[in-house]
């Protein structure tokens, strides 16, 4: 099974990336692709949900070594022929009534794609082809999968499967909003808190001729040598400025000793 290690892995889908001429088109699907131990073996699982947001879901296991074996659903085919075809591509033949009825065809792009090719007959017996594109997923998921072959079926699982994953994907959702939101609380918060201390250490390197009071409101000035001053006035009462070069901010002394602006109006300045 060597050959086919590039393949072992989950594959979500690209629905937009599709074209699918038979079968109803998924909104999303995880395809899986794993090795099973001791039969020299692979699985495939399929999962997805079509835009009627139908959950389907398919399993079957295939020997990739040429060898015509018997189908383990023989309603849809009575054997299947699986082959490697290259370090890149996997064949896999449904035979039904001794004839090839779908072909599918595991094909990794250069871009490490996984293109799926299903080409069978429909309901009319008329051929199609349905192309299907898929990146390998870093962590799996069972969420939803491929649409064109005729081994799925919707089945009660895949009901299942869906109504849980529809109630899990909308409470994460919510909670992930919910933090998202108290993150960017605290990112205000802690911009305030910033800048509060930014004003804070202006004003206890500003000159005071008296001790502030909590609660009560100031007048921040900057004088002629560039340093700062707190003053009782306010600039509507210097008329401006005052005798300082401008005027920075009205604040006010919280509990905390720390400084809170209250206004900034930049008509003040000279």
């Amino acid at each position: 099974m060597v050959q086919a290690y590039n393949f072992l892995a989950s594959w979500q889908l690209f629905p937009e990336k599709c074209d699918f001429k038979f079968g109803l088109a998924p909104k999303n699907g995880n395809y899986k692709i794993e090795s099973v131990q001791n039969k020299h073996a692979l699985s495939i699982s399929i999962n997805w949900v079509s835009i009627e947001n139908e959950a389907f879901y398919s399993q079957y296991e295939m020997v990739p070594d040429n060898t015509i074996r018997p189908f383990e659903n023989q309603e849809i085919a009575d054997s299947i022929q699986a082959s490697i075809v290259n370090a890149s591509t996997i064949s896999c033949l449904f035979i039904k009534d001794e004839k090839t009825i779908l072909t599918i065809t595991h094909e990794i792009l250069q871009n490490g794609y996984l293109r799926i090719t299903h080409e069978g007959f429909d309901k009319s017996n008329q051929p199609f082809v349905n192309i299907e594109i898929y990146h390998k997923q870093m962590s799996v998921l069972p969420y939803a999968s491929s649409v064109g072959s005729v081994a799925i079926r919707p089945t009660k699982e895949g009901v299942i499967k869906h109504k849980a994953l529809s109630a899990m994907e909308e409470q994460t959702n919510m909670q992930l909003d919910q933090i998202k939101q108290q993150i960017e609380l605290l990112a205000r918060q802690a911009q305030e808190i910033k800048k509060r201390k930014e004003l804070s250490l202006m004003i206890y390197e500003a000159k005071l001729s008296f001790k502030p009071q909590i609660g009560q409101l100031y007048h921040l000035y900057e004088k002629r040598d560039g340093s700062h001053i707190l003053s009782l006035v306010a600039p509507q009462e210097w008329g401006g400025a005052g005798p300082f070069k401008q005027f920075i901010s009205s604040v006010r002394l919280l509990a905390d000793h720390t400084w809170i602006e209250l206004q900034h109006d930049a008509s003040f300045r000279n």
